[in-house]
């Protein structure tokens, strides 16, 4: 009798990469990017005691969107012919994201982070989606 087995092998994961993402170069850097920010958010939520499942499950699914995104972006590659150039773009974006969120946290949870980064956030907090700077009219009613 004949038995059946699955087994994942790496070359049929690397075409499913490929033909997903295309010749991106920096896709390792940022899932390794993503799960220390997915640790460091979990730590600075313990730390404030803040820790939800439902805001935890969305910002996976934001994750997940990223990638949804730069298969988007690797599609428009090849349609255009740009040789990898806005999936690579799309990327790069994410990873600033990324290390902007991991220089949050850390700072969140009491790690050392330079002063002159420390009032860059401060910069982004203020200014954020968040919080817009309140106008001149809003101020006078």
């Amino acid at each position: 009798m004949e038995t059946i087995s699955v087994f994942f092998n790496l070359e049929s994961l690397e075409v499913a990469k490929f033909y997903l993402f295309g010749p991106v170069k920096w896709l390792d850097l940022l899932v390794v990017l993503m799960v220390v920010d997915i640790i460091t958010g979990v730590m600075k939520a313990i730390k404030k005691k803040d820790l939800r499942s439902r805001s935890a499950l969305f910002g996976y699914a934001r994750k997940i969107a990223m990638f949804g995104i730069i298969i988007v972006a690797n599609i428009v590659d090849r349609i255009l012919d740009l040789n990898g150039m806005v999936a690579t773009a799309t990327v790069l974006f994410y990873m600033a994201n990324e290390i902007l969120s991991i220089t949050e946290n850390a700072a969140h949870i009491g790690l050392k982070v330079p002063p002159v980064i420390m009032e860059k956030l401060r910069g982004f907090n203020q200014h954020g989606p968040e919080e817009q700077p309140k106008s001149e009219e809003s101020e006078e009613k």
